[in-house]
């Protein structure tokens, strides 16, 4: 059985970790295991492959990168679990729409155990408590694998989601673990969030 590998890579520039996990999903061969990168960037705005200019109302001296995932603009920064699955759909006989379930299904059920109950929208993937967005999710898949991922807000400065329309949505607010009552230790947070991938997609791990 092919095995995944976890990778913590803590405060990282998402410019090269970009390049990085695009470079190793169009190199990877049949036999190549697939990995999960949890890491946290330095301050940046990421915009979708299609995304709109528009939803970006005032960057200030926050960078503005382009990238090939789906989705609109979105932020990250310290503080925030970023995860990156580099998945073989194909050998995991998994759907995109399988993907998007199992992150969604992943983090709704690690809010639960927190006591937090969270929602879905069809029109517009990722977990949300009420009217406010906790997890944003952007996906590429090429030559039938998966990279980019998912972020879920823990502990961070919100202040520059008022600089975008987050996902090119006007009817949300931001909101964090944190300050739903949820722990703010990232370190915490991201092993119960492994544990519920893990179960999610029935892994085997690399150790």
């Amino acid at each position: 059985m092919i095995q995944t590998k976890i990778r913590d890579l803590a405060l990282t520039d998402y410019e090269t970790v970009f390049s990085k996990m695009r470079e190793f999903t169009l190199s990877r061969g049949r036999d190549t295991a697939d990995e999960i990168w949890l890491t946290e960037h330095f301050p940046v705005f990421t915009q979708g492959q299609a995304g709109k200019t528009e939803h970006i109302l005032a960057s200030g001296g926050i960078p503005v990168v382009q990238t090939d995932r789906g989705g609109q603009v979105t932020y990250h920064g310290p503080g925030q679990i970023v995860g990156y699955l580099m998945f073989d759909l194909k050998r995991m006989k998994l759907s995109v729409r399988d993907l998007v379930s199992g992150i969604e299904m992943s983090i709704a059920g690690l809010l639960k155990d927190y006591g937090i109950q969270s929602r879905f929208r069809p029109d517009a993937p990722g977990v949300y408590v009420g009217d406010q967005k906790i997890s944003a999710l952007g996906l590429r898949v090429r030559q039938g694998c998966s990279y980019h991922g998912f972020s879920l807000n823990v502990k961070m400065d919100l202040e520059p989601f008022t600089r975008i329309n987050p996902c090119g949505l006007t009817d949300i607010g931001i909101t964090q673990l944190a300050d739903l009552g949820g722990p703010s230790d990232l370190k915490i947070v991201g092993k119960h969030l492994l544990e519920k991938l893990i179960s999610a997609y029935d892994l085997n791990l690399h150790r």
